[in-house]
């Protein structure tokens, strides 16, 4: 995924969701399961929404997106730096895993 027009949920009551678009114009709906800020830089934790069309194929594995601003527009964007990537990820692992079996 790449930088994804925001759309960001505010605090609110019950599950939040929200529909990404990939490079390729694929529209792919996901749960917000968790946020953080680390470091002055908030994250996101999604979970692919499972529909008819998905089902079969989603692995399991937790998505993990940057809020990153452009132009004075927040958008979700994905990790680049490695160790960075791994620190956030271990976070929303240990903070996740009595919830959920994702894969490693």
């Amino acid at each position: 995924m790449t930088k994804q027009n925001n759309n960001l949920p505010e605090e609110d009551y019950g599950n939040d969701f929200i529909t990404l678009v990939d490079g390729n114009g694929k529209e792919t709906e996901f749960e917000i399961v968790d946020s953080l800020v680390s470091e002055n830089n908030e994250y996101f934790a999604l979970i692919p929404v499972e529909t008819a069309d998905n089902v079969d194929s989603d692995d399991g594995e937790l998505v993990i997106l940057k809020v990153v601003e452009e132009n004075g527009e927040e958008f979700l964007d994905e990790i680049e730096d490695d160790d960075e990537y791994e620190n956030i990820a271990e976070i929303f692992m240990e903070r996740l895993e009595d919830l959920y079996d994702f894969e490693s």
